[in-house]
């Protein structure tokens, strides 16, 4: 596609008995212990299927561009594969972004699951094919390495079908959340690592925010460096169709430290602000549909979907 296109969400298939995952590594490399993933993928249930860039390295990427973009075109493609879960994070999906297929991923749409590098990803595809993608746990930086709770049952919940619409996203009440700016919106969900948000402008993955709750997050950015990023996307235009905002984790600046920021760039709009929601690079790490349609209401301090992600 030479423009932006905005297509209608697409429906997923809900995770069937026994469904396959596709372990891929669109990103930086990272030593899999395969048995451990075998077992882990087997005792809930689930087949998994390891592809050659999980076991690649070439410098700070898991291979090169080729096998990385060939291992996500052939998960998609193949219909055996119900979900495509990736590795980690770091560095590479960028590179990939203008050799993307997005009719074929439109055509066979499943979950791809991931966060930090991979937003490149999830706001290219929320764009360019329609998809809700998943801002969840990935396997060797969360789900091998036993995150705590509600880590895997949120990302669980929500590819097994189990949330619909009218149902809360469930924060651990154990991590108080903050309500900068009170107030209720509703909006897609979109966004992710505040630095890939950034470092995407001008490109296929440039995030779309009309009429949207935007969630950020972000690690080891010091808070004049969040201002920074924050202030590009407002001499952008991006915050102008944002209609909530929520934010994540921000590993190293607490929510106390980030308030004041928050409230200079975003009380302006008159958009409800929630701080310290627990996703990102955390523990626990809470999935969220990226693309979905939410209801934000900070006052309450809820995130609840206004749409089903699955077909019936």
């Amino acid at each position: 596609m030479n423009s932006v296109e905005t297509f209608e969400s697409r429906l997923l298939a809900a995770l069937p008995v026994g469904a396959c995952f596709a372990v891929v590594a669109p990103a930086g490399p990272a030593r899999l212990d395969a048995q451990k993933a075998g077992l882990w993928f087997a005792s809930r249930g689930y087949q998994s299927r390891i592809y050659p860039s999980v076991n690649q390295a070439q410098g700070y990427l898991a291979g090169s561009d080729q096998r990385r973009l060939q291992d996500l075109h052939d998960a998609f493609a193949d219909p055996s594969i119900h979900a495509i879960l990736c590795m980690r994070g770091g560095y590479g999906s960028m590179r990939l972004l203008d050799k993307l297929d997005f009719e074929l991923i439109r055509r066979n749409p499943k979950p791809l699951i991931g966060y930090s590098d991979i937003t490149a990803l999830h706001t290219a595809i929320g764009r360019h094919s329609g998809l809700v993608t998943f801002h969840g746990a990935m396997l060797n930086a969360d789900l091998l390495g036993a995150k705590l709770e509600p880590t895997e049952s949120s990302l669980l919940a929500q590819l097994n079908g189990r949330l619909a619409a009218g149902d809360a996203i469930v924060h651990p009440a154990a991590y108080p959340l903050s309500s900068v700016v009170p107030g209720e919106a509703s909006g897609r969900l979109v966004g992710g690592n505040l630095s890939l948000l950034g470092a995407t402008m001008g490109t296929l993955a440039e995030v779309d925010t009309q009429y949207s709750i935007l969630f950020i997050e972000d690690v080891n950015e010091p808070l004049y460096r969040v201002d920074r990023l924050l202030t590009q996307l407002r001499l952008a235009g991006k915050l102008e169709g944002v209609k909530g905002v929520l934010v994540g984790d921000f590993a190293g600046v607490t929510v106390a430290a980030m308030t004041p920021l928050l409230e200079d760039i975003f009380a302006p709009l008159g958009v409800p602000v929630l701080a310290g929601w627990r996703s990102g690079h955390c523990d626990p790490n809470v999935c969220l549909p990226l693309g979905a349609w939410v209801q934000l209401d900070s006052s309450k301090q809820t995130l609840v979907l206004q749409q089903d992600l699955f077909r019936s």
